[in-house]
């Protein structure tokens, strides 16, 4: 089963500062129900206790530092990186980390910074355990908890857990030219829908597969592969993706089955409809008249429809 980090108290553990939890968010349970999702709570990791005196991000000579709120001569740091490392040491079969807003142990970005002298500075940390971790593996698919209300995000993060998960598998199975060139060929419309540039860029990168080390290129795909999927699909490149799947039924379409498809398409492009509705139409119609190369694309469906992301968008 595919495995998904969380921070611990974004999945009710009682693990906070002030022995409380957060706000259960309704989209994590839900994917609850289709990955296992691994609860870490780096500050109770490294042997701080349920209650206990509340950490900061310090802007030190020494880059960023946590230090204990009160004084600021406590430095957790050190620890907090051993637990990044040794989580991902232990848990290599993570296709995902859900980081916890705010913390500066677990918060990705816009975290209050403090100076030496205890006086605030701005809201640029990032929290010491969630920077490590991505410097470690930075192509983990990792979001904050906050940022999962947003149903572009949301689409965004589900979509690389699948992706990673997939890679995961391939490498077991070993990296070569080929299999590279076949692993990204199911992800080219999905990579088109959210930045046309990398689409090409990938092209680009496999036209010549052979001539290089597999697994240095498979970083460098999987690299920019990851990193388009980060950027929200717009209904801009969403249409266009849809577009050029629906030039696969020319032939075989009545003239009305082909103008409620494009109305479809027309009307998702404008906001009216969500994306579900064109993508089930056509689904509904490559059912009818099967294409071998549409139905190995990941876009049709790259995680369980019962997610409804794609109501949303």
């Amino acid at each position: 089963m595919i495995k998904v980090g969380v921070g611990a108290c974004t999945v009710g553990k009682p693990v906070r500062y002030d022995g409380q939890s957060k706000r259960s968010h309704s989209f994590l349970e839900t994917l609850g129900k289709h990955v296992s999702l691994i609860p870490f709570c780096p500050e109770v990791g490294i042997g701080l206790g349920v209650p206990r005196e509340t950490i900061r991000l310090v802007d030190s000579a020494d880059g960023q530092r946590a230090m204990d709120s009160e004084t600021q001569t406590k430095d957790y740091t050190a620890q907090l990186e051993a637990f990044a490392e040794d989580t991902l040491g232990q848990h290599q079969d993570l296709a995902g980390y859900v980081l916890v807003k705010g913390s500066p142990s677990c918060g990705m970005a816009r975290n209050k910074l403090y100076q030496t002298d205890g006086n605030p500075k701005n809201s640029d940390g990032v929290g010491i355990f969630a920077r490590r971790i991505q410097e470690l593996n930075p192509l983990l698919p990792v979001e904050e908890d906050g940022r999962l209300f947003d149903a572009s995000l949301r689409e965004s993060f589900a979509a690389r857990i699948y992706v990673y998960q997939d890679w995961l598998e391939i490498q077991e199975k070993g990296l070569s030219a080929e299999a590279l060139i076949k692993f990204y060929g199911r992800y080219k419309y999905m990579v088109m829908a959210h930045h046309v540039p990398t689409y090409k860029a990938l092209g680009r990168l496999l036209s010549d597969a052979g001539q290089h080390s597999p697994d240095k290129l498979g970083f460098e795909m999987m690299s920019l592969l990851m990193e388009a999927l980060k950027k929200p699909a717009s209904r801009k490149g969403f249409t266009n993706a849809l577009q050029h799947i629906r030039g696969y039924l020319k032939r075989d379409l009545e003239s009305d089955e082909k103008r409620d498809i494009d109305q479809a398409i027309e009307q998702y492009r404008t906001g009216i409809l969500p994306l579900i509705v064109p993508m089930r139409l056509l689904q509904y119609q490559f059912n009818r008249h099967p294409n071998d190369y549409i139905s190995s694309q990941v876009i049709m469906q790259p995680y369980p429809e019962e997610l409804g992301l794609r109501n949303d968008i």
